[in-house]
This record gives structure tokens, sequence and C-alpha cells, in this order.
């Protein structure tokens, strides 16, 4: 295996940069033209069909089958235009990957010709096996059934990568009997939950023209590149997504060169490539910039309404893996790729907007809309407050958990930072007390909802520290992993938020018969609700040990494992708040809990088996061959007459070889015993906690530490594993 990495090393000095060639010469030219989106509709549709798939995307009209079948004649159509030989139905199931089964257009004739064939049967529906992806038990091996069905608020679209083109379909994946299997399917209902009690919100108190509330989203991703060949070498990141074993390279970030640093020619090659991929698929992609540890980078697009901009993040994630993979790149969108240095999260960006153009999380030159802005901010900081376990369960994950808390990303502890500007409108709302508005008497002015600035966007500083940050005009779930789907965390806020406001809404109604003036009433709600959130606020660093106490003094829970986090799915309060608004019903939520536990268990079960594997075949030998090498090196001193003195040294590193060979074999057999043990224990929360802390919490870092001072000791040529150094460093 020392000569794979030798080898590797000698394929990445050879490479040299894929040429990249933009599709034209602007973007505008070629922006959207593998989708067919609003103007391929428009133009390839009759106007009565595209009137009413229009209905059906935004007012969630019924579909009929003669509708189905003209629209998809028109796909089909503008589709073979473009090359298209295939279809299929594109969804994202509880893998945390997407997942496709392509059908060809073509049907044989009874004459022994083939014609080309796609009726709306097909398009609004397809049969994938239902058992075959995680399923938490509501399907069983033997049922497979399963049904993709069309999601018409995400336009289809045309992947043109490597041999052949597809037609792909976002569909939600429900089972036989309707529960659904995928992230999008809860996604949607959270999206109309918030919507309905968003928008009566504004209708009742604020605007009568508002007749919809959609979310916005802006993901930030972030992810690590290195060289295939490199990559390859890694059997722990090819099996785990992570490295297992590394010594921290003796330059790594310290030197903060890295941030905002010149882009390497081959990976802005890749940024190229993959951006005019991007951009052809509607993506709106806008910033890409080098992140904080070496070889990390980030991409940021414009912010888009929230199904869309989940649906392009996965199939973003699924594009840079593919273009990736021709420039002779892996990428990594693990959370913890590499021990010492920054992981990745994917900052969300979250916000709502009316049908009329009203941000309603933006602040306001004028008094009435920043009452909106209060409103609606104050009802999303009392939502987290209420339900922070469930933000925090929203991103429980094994790969979260090596990032989480690591002076990189946010702590385990869920917070609010609002920045100082906001922190003091909301101080100054709760300590005015039941104020009384004479006739005539500026209500705004005396309650302190004037002194909001406009130019809010830029008058307050940023927390890179909290893990749900307002920042101007939008809040940013900051928490969210590098690998994770964004549906789950963004179907959480969405009904917590959707609960909250319809709360808010009785709440107002009952104040109203204590204070008729409307304005007043909500104030007085708003106020109340202040006070009643205001632990959950924090303004400092979330790093810090002194936080940790605080956190505590004031009933904030740092739940630190995924498994303990997940339980907050099952509290009565959250069962009761997802059914009742139609997100998830009981099964389907004690069904995700299952699957969750269960991907964590096998994730560490991997992990396990990999480290086992790298330290028993391939760390271990190298580290005794070497040893072996040294001894006979003090024998040949010693035949020759050479004092011991000045073979002492190497006779040292010959013993702590030894003491490091003997605790990653004696801790690796350990393990595995322990493992087999976790193995046989039936109850998913039993087992995940047992894989946590007896397996994952008791021996990966010991046998890791012990592996990592062998590779100091193990001379260079001898070590099987490419480094740190030049899995970062060497492009």
């Amino acid at each position: 295996m020392s000569n794979l990495r030798f080898k590797a090393l000698e394929f990445v000095q050879a490479r040299t940069p894929v040429t990249v060639t933009p599709p034209a010469g602007r973007v505008s030219e070629y922006y959207g033209t593998n989708t067919y989106g609003i103007e391929n509709m428009k133009s390839t549709l009759p106007r009565d069909t595209y009137k009413k798939l229009m209905a059906c995307i935004e007012k969630g009209e019924k579909m009929d089958a003669y509708l189905a079948d003209t629209i998809a004649a028109a796909m089909k159509a503008w589709a073979i235009s473009k090359g298209v030989t295939h279809y299929t139905h594109w969804f994202q199931p509880l893998t945390g990957t997407t997942a496709e089964k392509h059908d060809a257009f073509f049907e044989p004739t009874s004459d022994g010709r083939a014609i080309e064939s796609f009726k709306g049967s097909a398009l609004i529906q397809q049969e994938p096996d239902a058992s075959s992806f995680p399923n938490g038990g509501i399907r069983a091996t033997f049922e497979a059934r399963g049904y993709t069905a069309w999601d018409p608020t995400s336009p289809a679209f045309v992947m043109d990568m490597g041999v052949g083109k597809t037609l792909c379909i976002p569909t939600i994946f429900v089972s036989y009997t309707g529960e659904a299997l995928d992230y999008k399917a809860p996604l949607l209902k959270s999206i109309e939950a918030i919507d309905k009690a968003a928008t009566a919100v504004m209708q009742e108190y604020f605007d009568s023209e508002v007749t919809k509330v959609y979310c916005t989203l802006g993901p930030e991703q972030e992810y690590f590149l290195v060289d295939r060949a490199l990559f390859l070498a890694r059997p722990d990141l090819v099996m785990c997504g992570r490295s297992l074993f590394g010594q921290v390279s003796a330059r790594n970030q310290q030197l903060e060169d890295h941030y905002f640093g010149s882009i390497p020619p081959r990976v802005l090659n890749f940024m190229a490539d993959a951006e005019f991929e991007m951009l052809k698929l509607g993506i709106p992609v806008k910033t890409r910039h080098n992140e904080v540890a070496p070889s990390q980078f980030e991409v940021a697009p414009l912010f888009e309404e929230l199904n869309l901009a989940v649906d392009h993040n996965a199939l973003l994630m699924d594009v840079m893996d593919k273009v990736a993979e021709k420039h002779g790149m892996k990428i990594l969108f693990h959370e913890k790729p590499f021990a010492g240095v920054n992981g990745s999260g994917k900052h969300n960006n979250w916000s709502m907007a009316t049908n009329n153009g009203r941000n309603l999380l933006g602040p306001s030159s004028k008094p009435k809309d920043n009452l909106i802005f209060l409103t609606f901010c104050v009802n999303v900081v009392k939502a987290v407050h209420d339900h922070a376990d469930l933000m925090r369960a929203a991103i429980a994950t094994v790969g979260n958990e090596h990032r989480l808390g690591a002076n990189e990303a946010p702590p385990a502890i869920f917070s609010v930072f609002l920045g100082s500007t906001i922190s003091s409108i909301f101080d100054e709302l709760e300590s005015n007390g039941k104020v009384k508005v004479d006739k005539g008497e500026n209500m705004y002015m005396k309650l302190g909802i004037s002194k909001i600035p406009s130019i809010i966007l830029d008058n307050t500083d940023r927390n890179r520290t909290s893990p749900f940050a307002f920042t101007g005009n939008k809040f940013e779930f900051r928490a969210v992993g590098g690998s994770a789907n964004n549906a789950h965390g963004m179907t959480v806020l969405n009904t917590i938020v959707a609960d909250q406001l319809i709360k808010f809404k009785a709440d107002v109604e009952k104040e109203l018969k204590k204070e008729p003036k409307k304005e007043l009433a909500i104030v007085n709600v708003l106020r109340e609700y202040i006070k009643a959130s205001k632990k959950v606020r924090f303004e400092g660093n979330g790093y810090s040990d002194e936080w940790v106490k605080e956190a505590e003094k004031r009933g904030l829970k740092n739940i630190k494992t995924a498994p303990e986090a997940l339980d907050a799915f099952l509290e009565p309060k959250a069962v009761k708040m997802f059914v009742e608004h139609g997100v998830y019903n009981e099964r389907e939520i004690h069904a995700r809990h299952e699957i969750m536990l269960e991907t964590y268990i096998k994730r560490i079960q991997i992990e396990s088996r990999s480290m086992y594997d790298l330290a028993m075949n391939q760390i271990v030998p190298a580290a005794l061959k070497y040893q072996s090498t040294l001894i006979e090196n003090v024998k040949g001193q010693k035949e020759i007459g050479i004092d011991p003195k000045y073979s002492a040294e190497t006779v040292d590193i010959i013993k702590s070889i030894s003491e490091h060979v003997h605790a990653v074999i004696e801790k690796s057999e350990a393990m595995l015993e322990e493992r087999k043990k976790a193995n046989d224990i039936e109850d998913a929360k039993e087992k995940a906690l047992a894989y946590c802390h007896k397996i994952k919490g008791a021996y990966f870092d010991v046998i890791r530490y012990h592996a990592d001072k062998l590779e100091l000791l193990v001379g260079d040529e001898y070590w099987p594993l490419p480094k740190y150094r030049e899995l970062l460093f060497v492009k």
C-alpha cells in the first residue's frame, strides 16, 4: 500500500488543469437552458394548458389525465430536441442522497419499428421499490410497492453529463399506504402550513391583499477538494467520507492565508466548469471562494423559493461530485473530513416573503412596516425558544457530532443571535410596559419601534458562533451539516414557526378583548413573547466555557450526541404539533426517528470496521516493518563495535513503536469485542447509545492517538497512507 501512496503522488504531480470552455459568451445566453421552467412551459404548451398548470403550481389545484398527457407530450418534445433519450423520477429518499431509475422514451411498434412515447401517467407517477430504501418499518421486505409522484412546483431538468442525456422530473416518494419516505413530501406540507399561518396573520392585521407567504432560502455550501488519486489511496475517505487517522500537518490553517485567498488553477477550472453546468440547470450560483481550512471552499447561490432551493442544493451537490471526477478530484461534503482544521457546514439563510414582494423579516424606514418586521421576528425567536430541542434534533447526525462545538461551528447549545441593534429594540419594547397612547401621540415613537434604522443590513455584526443568527433581513441557520439534506431542518423550522404564528393570532384575539387598538394589542402580545423567550437570546461567544455555564443557569440544554438529541422528535408536544399541521403523521415520526438512529449506528459501524481494518492491515504492519529495519540497524552497529550509547535514541524509537503498536492492537481488539456486544442489542436507541459511547467515545480517539504517533515515528517511505500535508496541500 505504501507504493500506492507514492504512485498517487506521482499521478497528482503529472496532472494538468482540464480545459474548460463557457457554453456561451454571457450567462444570460445559457442560464436555465437545461430546465423546463416557466419560459419553456409558456412557449411549448397551449395557452389554456399553461394556465391550468400554473393554477396547479400556485394554488395546488388537481391535475386531470388530459392535462398531464398534454404537458408530457410538450415536455418530451422539448427534451428530445435537446438530445434526451431517457427520463427518470428524481427523488430524495432518506439516504441523504438523490435517487433515480432511468426509462427510455422509445417503445417498439407492432411493425418492428419504434416510437418515442411519454404519457401523462408516466410523468405523474412511477413505482420504485419502497422496501429497498430506509422506511423505519413502514414497508416490510416483502412489501415492495411505493410511488414517486411529480412535484410540478419544481421544474424538470435535463442532466447532461457523461454518456446520454436524461430528463429528470422532481418527485415526492411515498409508500403504498401513503406515508412519506422522503425529505420533499414533509417539506411541501410544512411550506403549506407556514403559508396558511403567516397569510392569516398578514390578512387579519396588516395587509388584506396578501394571499400567499413564501419561505425563501439561500444555502451556503462548504466542501473540501482533494485529488482523486490521493482519495483512492485512503480507504477511510472512500468508506467513511472522512479521515479516521492522520497526523495534523505542521502547517494547516494557522497562518490564516487560505481564506479568500487566490484560488488554485485546477480548483478554479473545476469551479468554473461546475458553475456552467449549474447555471444551465437554473441554479443561481453567485459566489465562490476559498474557505478557512486548506483545500476547503464554498459556493453560494442567490436565495430562491424554499422548495426549489432545497432541490437545487441537492442537485448542486450531485453536479459538483460529477464535475470533480472529470477534473481528477474528489469532493468531500462530510462535516469533518480532517482533524485539526475547520469542518464544513451548510448555512441556511431563511426568510419569509409575501406574494406582493414584502420581506417579512426585513426592517424598514417606515414604523408601520417595522411592526410587521417585529411581529414575525419575535415570533420566530419565540418558536425557536419553545422548540430549541427540535432545532437541535434537526441537525443531529454522526458527522455533525464531530463538528459542533469545535471552535469552528456553533455549539450544541441552541441559542439565537439578534445583534446589538435588534436586541436593543427587543429590550426597549419589553421594558416599556403597557403604555397608554393618547390621541395624537405617535404610538410607534412611544414604543421605540420607529428607532429601527433602515440600514440594518450593515449596522450590526455577525456571530459565527451562533447556531441561529439574524443577519439583516433573514435568519441564518448555521448549525446545519455540510452533507445534510436541507429539507429536514427547514421542515422543522417551518413547522415550529407556523405553530407559533397560529398561537400568536389566538393571543392577539384574546388581547383585543382588553385592548381594542389593534397595534397596541399586537405589541402587548409581542412584549410577553420577548420576556418569555429571553433566555434563548445570546450575543456573546458561543465557544467560551462561560457560555456553557451561563446556558446551564438559563436552563438551556447542551445535548452533545445525536441519539440523545433525536428524542425530541418523540416528545408528545412535538408529535402533536407535527400531526396537527399535517406535516407528519405519528407513524411517519416514529419511522423517521428509527431511520435516523439506524443511520447513526450504520455510519459508526462502518467507521469502526474501517478503523480496525486500517489499523491491523496497514498501520501496524508498516510500523513493524520499519521497526524491524531499526532493529537490524542497532544489531549491525553492535556487530561492528559501535558504542551502544550511539544507538540509544534508536532503541527508544523502537520501544515507542512497540508501545504504540501494542496500544493500537489492544484497543482495536477491544473495540471489535464491544461492537459484537452492541450488535446484539435490539432496541435502536440503546444500540445507538452503545455505538456512541462504548465504541466511538471509548475507542476512536485513543486508537487514533496512537496511530497518529506512529505516523510521526515511522519513516516516511514506509507509511502507507497519504498524509494530511499531501491531501490538503498537493493540488
